[in-house]
């Protein structure tokens, strides 16, 4: 994997941490977003673990440029923020990216967290997805009338796509519309394709910005 992040004692500490993990090895650091960009498409790692505030380019746009590319369209990227950065929280997802965490994260969370998001699956921390909800409440009310990009959704599958932007997992899914995890699976997988969705992460922003899903009004 990759580390891009703009503080040296940082990723060094990201990298010792890392590098003594079983299965987990550094392939590159880059300090910069450019430098991860570039770092990314050199060395095709599974996952690039990505600042926000960096130098020269930001890691919103540098994740963009990452999972925008055919030539590193299999890497992904986590994203470490902190309270103060929530608000890019929205448009990193939007961007590409498959996961976040917050940078107070303990070294065993941070650890499971990378495996996660290179097996493919999407992450995010409770307390950013709760602040994730709070930014859509912000947004402007979408138009009503559902978008064209659902029209081959089926009813079960925008109900699925209803429950994954709720934050509930495979087997809560099953267990709410009474269903096997075997089949919750299959129209994930349904929707993913449909969508052209990176991972759950990318369809939850489908389901909000498509006015299928709105956030609970802030009191």
């Amino acid at each position: 994997m990759v580390v891009a992040d703009d503080q040296a004692l940082l990723r060094g500490s990201f990298r010792l941490l890392i590098d003594t993990a079983p299965g987990l090895t550094v392939v590159g650091e880059a300090g910069t977003g450019a430098e991860a960009v570039e770092v990314a498409r050199r060395e095709r790692p599974d996952v690039v673990l990505m600042d926000v505030r960096m130098p020269e380019m930001d890691g919103i746009e540098a994740t963009r440029r990452i999972c925008g590319s055919p030539q590193t369209a299999g890497v992904r990227v986590l994203i470490l923020t902190t309270f103060d950065l929530d608000a890019y929280v929205y448009a990193a997802l939007r961007a590409g990216a498959a996961g976040f965490l917050l940078k107070d994260t303990r070294p065993a969370d941070l650890l499971a967290a990378i495996g996660v998001v290179a097996s493919g699956e999407a992450l995010l921390a409770p307390t950013v997805t709760r602040r994730l909800i709070a930014e859509f409440t912000r947004r402007p009310e979408p138009d009503r009338t559902l978008p064209r990009e659902l029209d081959g959704v089926t009813e079960r599958e925008r109900e699925v796509l209803v429950h994954i932007a709720r934050g509930l997992s495979n087997g809560e899914i099953a267990e709410r519309l009474h269903l096997s995890p075997a089949t919750v699976k299959s129209h994930v997988g349904r929707l993913l394709a449909k969508l052209n969705a990176r991972d759950r992460a990318q369809l939850v922003v489908v389901a909000y910005d498509s006015g299928l899903v709105t956030a609970p009004p802030r009191p």
